[in-house]
């Protein structure tokens, strides 16, 4: 008889394939508790005494939680306020980004016009030049338009971007050639095919698109510190923030309170559009 313990090829290739996807998901569980844990640390010390905070080593976990922490972070900071402008400075620059970057990707990727190169070259080129180098010059022209401690002179600088053109450019040079064709037989014009056609299979990528920008316009400081007044008008929950923690030196676990609050958006987000997220970043990755 044939010994028992030998194990047949198929029954090697399983145990192979078992261990790498037992590593693979040990390594993702260490990598989400590196990147997680210093939001858990601010939850915890949110809702912690400051004594016990400068505690050493302080709990990690709330044996008495101060819920108290978070009413008065929102009312002692106002961010009520705060939310509500950069909401708005959010929303005026991701619709600004998706509609440039959209139109500006379609005319790359299929109208054929002078310079059309040099032009997305250019546009290219606008990803290596850093904010600071621009920021006095868009400060005079807001300034000298009128936009200044205004809703318009926060969004207006950044409601287009290189990044979106070059990522909707790629993701409609994924559209087949034929269904252009087609619609074109079926009498669609440019509009048309646009927005019938290419915005349709370009969704995860303008989703996409959406999660950066609302990140990045949410997490500003610099800029709306310089483009905005004294008063609590337009300035948004970054500054918002930094005023807490200065007013609340003695009171840190009401200063993270007010941080675990404004993050709660960009959480929500993330959840809602992880799918599109994903899909976005590697449509075209498989042919």
């Amino acid at each position: 008889m044939p010994p028992t313990d030998l194990k047949t090829p198929a029954t090697t290739r399983k145990s192979h394939r078992r261990s790498r996807l037992i590593l693979r998901y040990v390594l993702l569980t260490l990598g989400a508790v590196i990147v997680l844990f210093p939001v858990y640390v601010a939850i915890v010390n949110s809702l912690l005494e400051p004594s016990q905070i400068a505690h050493q080593p302080p709990p990690l976990f709330p044996l008495h939680p101060q819920w108290n922490s978070y009413s008065r972070a929102w009312s002692q900071g106002s961010l009520g306020i705060y939310l509500r402008n950069s909401a708005i400075q959010t929303a005026l620059i991701v619709t600004g980004q998706v509609a440039t970057s959209v139109l500006a990707g379609f005319a790359f990727a299929f109208l054929a016009f002078p310079f059309k190169r040099t032009l997305f070259i250019t546009f290219l080129a606008t990803l290596m030049i850093p904010f600071e180098v621009t920021v006095t010059t868009n400060l005079s022209t807001i300034t000298s338009l009128g936009w200044f401690n205004s809703y318009a002179g926060l969004a207006v600088p950044f409601l287009a971007t290189g990044f979106g053109t070059f990522l909707m450019r790629q993701a409609f040079l994924q559209i087949p050639r034929d269904l252009r064709e087609a619609a074109e037989l079926d009498g669609y014009g440019r509009l048309a095919f646009l927005w019938r056609v290419a915005i349709p299979l370009a969704r995860p990528a303008i989703a996409a698109l959406a999660v950066f920008s609302f990140l990045s316009s949410w997490n500003q400081y610099l800029w709306p510190l310089l483009a905005t007044g004294n008063d609590n008008s337009v300035r948004t929950v970054q500054i918002g923030l930094k005023q807490l923690l200065n007013t609340q030196l003695d009171q840190i676990n009401v200063s993270l309170a007010g941080t675990v609050i404004a993050v709660v958006p960009l959480i929500v987000l993330l959840v809602i559009f992880q799918k599109q997220l994903v899909r976005g970043l590697t449509a075209g990755a498989v042919k």
